[in-house]
């Protein structure tokens, strides 16, 4: 009678978790507008997320609906002490606010970052006290956010978590352009600067991309955050903790050939059935879905690893 069961729920999923390797600690894919997961792995373990907290502090910035135009100095306090990551912006320099969160999104650019908390009306603990209410707002209850770059251990989240704040990051104009741009040139200190999306599959062949953000830190891992579109089906992913940047991309990849259904007769994982919040951009249902698991959870692609700066992205 179980087996049965068993049979009819594989039969009435469309989207079952396929063996797809994956060398991130925590993944989650959920399809657009219906909420379906179609990837999964750890998504509930709470992990660092380093600079995919840029998002947040973007859409906290921007709904304090602040003059994007007014200039703002870079100045001590937003100099990275902790990991001591660098960057283009020297102290003094001054930029609009418009440019600020480029730096901050498109490059990851932690003094940009810093800078736009530190300004935020009413200054850090306002932002502070923002940032809290909107991670309530989107129902992130197992997320703590402390500063604006994430260069700090303590912002920590979860891969379900974290596809809620895509979602919302999405429904902001100027966060889905600035996200999405390849390169840009910004004037600092009378000098023209150049600048390249921290994620290299934007703008790259065979990918539509509606939204991007990477993150780096030695607790992290590498980390991605995008909403993309592929074979006419739009998805959202979170990818956290791989350990190379070329595990990371080989994680999308995978994924999205997995979505357009390039994967030549996939085998379906072992499954074991529990019941697993469906997230969506409007409320949260909670059908019965399947979760893939194997021996090690899923296969790991082996990617080769180096030593890397201690700089978030």
């Amino acid at each position: 009678m179980f087996k049965k069961f068993i049979a009819v729920v594989l039969a009435s999923l469309t989207s079952v978790a396929l063996a797809v390797p994956l060398g991130s600690q925590s993944v989650l894919v959920v399809e657009d507008g219906t909420g379906k997961i179609l990837v999964e792995k750890n998504s509930n373990v709470v992990v660092p997320i380093a600079s995919l907290t840029k998002l947040m502090t973007a859409m906290v910035v921007l709904d304090s609906k602040p003059d994007m135009n007014a200039p703002i100095s870079i100045d001590k306090n937003d100099v990275d002490m902790l990991k001591h990551s660098t960057s283009r912006v020297p102290v003094g320099a001054t930029l609009s606010r418009q440019d600020m969160l480029q730096l901050a999104l498109m490059s990851s650019d932690n003094r940009a970052a810093a800078a736009l908390g530190r300004t935020y009306p009413g200054g850090p603990t306002a932002f502070a006290l923002a940032v809290n209410a909107k991670i309530k707002a989107l129902g992130m209850t197992q997320t703590v956010i402390e500063e604006p770059t994430g260069l700090s251990p303590n912002n920590r989240s979860t891969a379900a978590d974290l596809i809620k704040m895509a979602v919302a990051a999405s429904t902001y104009a100027d966060i889905r352009r600035i996200t999405t741009d390849s390169e840009d040139v910004i004037n600092i200190n009378g000098r023209q600067v150049q600048y390249h999306n921290s994620n290299r599959l934007v703008g790259a062949k065979g990918w539509e991309i509606g939204l991007s953000k990477t993150g780096y830190t030695e607790e992290a891992g590498r980390c991605l955050i995008m909403r993309f579109k592929s074979a006419g089906r739009n998805a959202t992913l979170v990818l956290l903790n791989a350990r190379a940047n070329s595990a990371r991309v080989m994680d999308a990849l995978n994924i999205r050939r997995f979505i357009a259904g390039d994967e030549a007769e996939p085998k379906v994982m072992k499954v074991s059935l529990r019941k697993q919040r469906l997230i969506s951009a409007g409320g949260s249902a909670k059908p019965v879905v399947l979760k893939a698991s194997t021996r090690k959870k899923t296969r790991i692609a082996k990617a080769p690893s180096r030593r890397v700066h201690r700089v978030a992205h």
